[in-house]
This record gives structure tokens, sequence and C-alpha cells, in this order.
């Protein structure tokens, strides 16, 4: 559930006073309460699980800040946090996810899309490295997606992939 939540953490996203019309623009468009799913890999080569997520965000034309849970199983929630600041065109802040540890993210946006490096807190699928993104879909849509490397084969593997609506 760890990618998941990362790519939650995206969306928490701080930015400086200097971020131009376009960043402050974008930053207000991630605002308000957001609901849907997808799917989690719990460790490459492991079994996909279906989760359903929410995440209130609070923007302003200089910051955003998250807070979520995903729910696996019917059973298993976890919750995760975000916060990114932006100096220029470049993003860096970190995630929290459920082991309470934070992961950096260094990234920048191009569009409508969010692209970050993730080091994670602690080893993950043999490594500490990750990428994470966000997308804006319209008006009303989010798709956070994180892509990992295989230690085996050395290809990209999504590890985790949510899709959430503007409520």
């Amino acid at each position: 559930m760890r990618p998941l939540l990362i790519a939650t953490l995206l969306s928490l996203s701080c930015l400086s006073a200097n971020a131009n019309a376009a960043d402050e623009d974008f930053l207000n468009s991630l605002a308000g309460d957001w609901d849907g799913g997808g799917m989690v890999l719990t460790k490459i080569g492991g079994t996909k699980v279906n989760v359903s997520c929410n995440l209130k965000s609070n923007a302003s034309a200089s910051a955003v800040s998250m807070n979520g849970s995903c729910r696996a199983l019917a059973i298993v929630t976890r919750t995760f946090s975000a916060n990114v600041k932006a100096a220029g065109q470049r993003y860096t802040g970190n995630y929290t996810g459920p082991s309470g540890q934070p992961s950096m993210l260094v990234g920048s946006r191009k569009g409508d899309i969010l692209n970050f490096n993730v080091t994670w807190a602690r080893i993950t699928n043999g490594d500490r490295k990750a990428n994470l993104m966000i997308e804006k879909l319209g008006q009303n849509g989010l798709r956070l997606q994180t892509v990992d490397r295989d230690p085996a084969s050395g290809r990209s593997v999504v590890t985790s992939r949510i899709e959430l609506q503007r409520q």
C-alpha cells in the first residue's frame, strides 16, 4: 500500500510564494474532497489488491495539504499525508505513509502532471527509489501512480494506480 500512499502524497503539495500563476492555478485545482479507487501491489510480483481511497486537500495559491486513507479487502485501512514545496520549477517534500517514516520527494510539474523521484524511508522492492506521478484529469479527476523497478528484470512496474474524483 506504500506506493498508493505515496501517490497520494504528491497531491499534498505546498509551493512558495514566488510560484508562477500557472503553478498557483494548478495547486488551487487540487483542493477539495476526493474519492476513488484502483490497485496496489504489495510487492513486485505479488498479487494486485483493489483499494478504495479518499483524501481531503486544502489549497491556496502557494500551498496544498492532503490527508487521506485507503481501504483494502474491506477491513484494512491505511492513512497517509504529504507536504511538498516548490522553488521555481523544483518541487520537494515528504510523504508519510503507514510506517510513520517520511519518504523524500523531488520533482517537477509539466502541464497537468507532477512527476516525483521518491526516496523511500526504507528498502522497498530491492532499493529505496521509485517514481510517483500525480496527473490532473480534467476539472474533477486525479490519477496517482507509482512506478518501481523490478530488481530481477530491471523493468518498470506500476505498483499503484489510483483514480479519484472530486466530491
